[in-house]
């Protein structure tokens, strides 16, 4: 009889009691979030008509310098064609321009224009607005410290984001 698996051992571990509440709460939060109605509501406040892919690529821009497909595509975690397609979109409704690279002519970097940073801010204030509304009643200690704790669950998250050696996601 062999070994039990990486994954199978780690499904085992014990999990607090707490540990399961936030699992539960990040996954219905991600789902309110991810919704296509929120989206759309969001695109026709900020008076933009981009599809959820879309906007992950702007938004990823906005919070760098221009980058290769590539490596935005290792970011976003996805394949570097699904990125080429979104780039070419944005590319012709104009908010992404594709520049040679300075470090190495024979390569392409992407890059907001005008209009990309523009619509950039425009989706990200219509969602400070819906969260705002959500938030209202909230004190100013208590908005702090939730935005204090969410930075440390990003970078927590960040940390932790590559699989194991030898821990098979997918057994």
């Amino acid at each position: 009889m062999s070994a039990p698996s990486s994954a199978s051992s780690a499904a085992a571990l014990p999990v607090s009691t707490d540990i399961v509440e936030i699992e539960k709460c990040l996954t219905r939060v991600s789902y309110l979030a991810g919704r296509a109605r929120q989206h759309e509501y969001l695109m026709a406040m900020a008076g933009v008509n981009l599809d959820r892919a879309a906007v992950a690529v702007l938004r990823r821009l906005a919070e760098s310098e221009p980058m290769r497909p590539g490596v935005l595509a290792g970011l976003l975690a996805v394949e570097a064609s699904h990125v080429t397609r979104q780039v070419q979109q944005l590319e012709r409704a104009g908010y992404v321009v594709r520049a040679a690279d300075p470090h190495d002519r024979r390569a392409r970097r992407v890059e907001l224009t005008d209009a990309g940073r523009a619509a950039v801010d425009r989706f990200r204030e219509a969602s400070r607005v819906g969260m705002g509304m959500a938030l209202a009643d909230w004190s100013d200690e208590d908005l702090r410290r939730l935005a204090e704790l969410f930075h440390r669950l990003v970078d927590d998250f960040v940390t932790h984001a590559e699989v194991p050696a030898g821990l098979d996601p997918t057994a």
